[in-house]
């Protein structure tokens, strides 16, 4: 084989070695600009997903936040209410008991004194 053969050999491999190079280079810039490209519109969308979120959100936490006082101050009167409930049965409860224990102290007492006065008769 001579000088000359080997140099177009070397040439022709050189050759497709350039040819491979700007090829695949040229697939790897292209998925790069649209990577980028990608990577740019997905930016645009989680601002304006951000700005609305930002404008909606506000009015949304202050509806809620008036709705839970709301809530809050329904629990606080029926609070109070079952407290005011809770103090008129014990009151009746213990009006009830006392009256109970009265007249059966009068019903024990008036029977003795029947039981005594038939007990004497005798």
């Amino acid at each position: 084989m001579s000088i000359e053969t080997s140099e177009i050999i070397l040439n022709g491999g050189l050759t497709f070695l350039a040819i491979s190079t700007a090829v695949v280079l040229g697939f790897v810039g292209y998925y790069l600009v649209k990577l980028l490209k990608d990577v740019s519109v997905l930016a645009k969308n989680v601002n304006e997903t951000s700005l609305i979120l930002n404008t909606e959100l506000k009015p949304t936490l202050q509806e809620l936040n008036d709705t839970m006082r709301s809530i809050n101050s329904i629990i606080q009167s029926t609070d109070e209410g079952m407290v005011n409930v809770k103090n008129s049965l014990e009151n009746a409860i213990t009006k009830t008991k006392t009256l109970s224990d009265s007249l059966l102290g009068g019903f024990l007492k008036g029977f003795m004194t029947i039981f005594t006065f038939f007990g004497r008769k005798k």
